[in-house]
């Protein structure tokens, strides 16, 4: 991923230096199992950490190895015996490749799930800050884009909270299901190595066992992963046309923070446009389009074969870079989210008490009135007032048919705003566990 939309921590977890340093650890610890089993001297176990523990890989000499092996571990490998010596022999002992790059992976994936997984636990708490904010402020709710009921700007904030809990949870599971490591030889069988070294090695990175890997770790698992990774994206989409439309002029209910200096248009110096969460949707677009690899890699042939390993390498970065980088900008929108209360009163305001007609209707049928002609009496008063043509209560006053199933005093009562908000503290207690 460009740096532009990349974050340090994160890419620090996909650098050569650390892939190298994991694949280190993996065969090192792996030697450790092997010495303690009796298969190899402790004295070279001991002797391979003491010589390449904390050295720094030379990224450009693997580099040039690989130019001649074409193949990446062989070349690192090679590189690592350049330090280790002869007891370099005693390395990589009945393991295959696939061993270490998917074990180094599920390390990589883990420690990225762990930074995203702290991404989502800061927008939440940008969330719930904002939603008690304006857990009572009004706003109109849109159904078809369309004014329908009063909500509060609060619960909309609540709303992505649920579903942002939703998101960290299925992150967490996510995790738990990539950290899996396979130390079993060529094609799973464990014929030129103990399962001792897989238990042993997994322990020491975090890691569970692989029950039944081939040659390789089956893409099931990574599968879900990138999948969560496109449902977390879309729930960022969403969000971010949420606060997309109500930017717009003619709405403007709340607003990207606009810094000073900032400039929104070469052309037009009026200009504020909602950039950051543009971006976001972007960058959803992105994430979800690298979920479908992921699934077309689970169709591996027999015990393996590495059409999976290019998607991999590209994705398993760039997804969770890309990620980190728009969970954070959406963290920094809510948390300086402009919010504009007296704009959300106009709107309400705007359809001349129409988004009462609801209660006009049940209002009408708890007086005896057929639910049909409750809503043809409602509706022929609603239909003038959409075309700016007066006044909706005004005009239920004037209607003989509606007069005499309700006085004016009690059409009255059923225009109070208040009424749409009264289980407000119900839904945050249900979201946030208290109101």
């Amino acid at each position: 991923m460009i740096p532009r939309y990349s974050r340090p921590e994160m890419v620090a977890v996909w650098d050569a230096q650390t892939r190298f340093r994991i694949w280190f650890e993996i065969e090192a610890y792996a030697c450790d199992a092997l010495a303690e089993i009796g298969v190899i001297p402790k004295s070279s176990a001991e002797a391979i950490w003491a010589k390449a523990g904390n050295i720094e890989f030379d990224v450009a000499r693997i580099d040039e190895i690989e130019k001649v092996t074409k193949h990446d571990v062989i070349a690192f490998l090679t590189h690592l015996a350049e330090f280790i010596g002869p007891d370099a022999r005693f390395v990589h002992q009945g393991m295959t490749s696939s061993d270490v790059l998917d074990t180094c992976l599920s390390v990589q994936l883990a420690r990225a799930s762990d930074i995203l997984i702290a991404d989502v636990e800061a927008l939440l708490a940008a969330l719930k800050r904002r939603a008690f904010e304006h857990k009572l402020t009004p706003s109109i709710g849109r159904s078809h884009g369309i004014h329908a009921e009063p909500v509060t700007f609060g619960l909309k904030l609540a709303q992505a909270h649920a579903e942002f809990a939703r998101a960290k949870e299925r992150l967490v599971n996510a995790r738990k299901e990539i950290a899996t490591c396979a130390i079993s030889g060529a094609v799973g069988t464990f014929a030129n190595i103990d399962p001792r070294v897989e238990a042993h090695v997994a322990q020491k990175l975090g890691l569970s066992v692989e029950p039944a890997s081939t040659q390789i770790i089956p893409r099931d698992r990574h599968a879900m992963f990138f999948a969560t990774l496109g449902v977390i994206a879309s729930s960022l989409e969403r969000l971010a046309i949420e606060i997309r439309h109500l930017q717009r002029t003619e709405v403007l209910e709340a607003e990207e923070f606009f810094s000073e200096g900032q400039k929104g248009s070469s052309a037009m110096p009026h200009k504020r446009n909602p950039v950051l969460t543009e971006n976001i949707t972007g960058l959803a677009r992105l994430i979800r389009g690298m979920a479908l690899p992921a699934m077309e890699n689970v169709a591996l042939w027999h015990e393996r074969d590495i059409s999976h390993s290019s998607v991999e390498r590209m994705i398993a970065p760039d997804a969770t870079i890309t990620l980190d980088f728009a969970l954070n900008r959406m963290t920094g929108v809510i948390d300086k989210l402009l919010v504009y209360p007296a704009n959300m009163q106009k709107n309400l305001d705007r359809l001349g008490g129409l988004i009462h007609s609801q209660r006009v209707l049940l209002a009408l049928t708890q007086k005896g009135v057929s639910r049909e002609d409750a809503y043809a009496y409602v509706q022929r008063n609603a239909m003038p007032v959409w075309r700016g043509e007066g006044d909706f209560l005004t005009l239920l006053k004037a209607d003989p048919d509606v007069g005499k199933a309700l006085s004016a005093a009690e059409l009255e009562q059923l225009f109070d705003l208040g009424y749409h908000l009264k289980n407000i503290d119900f839904i945050f207690k249900r979201v946030f566990g208290h109101a």
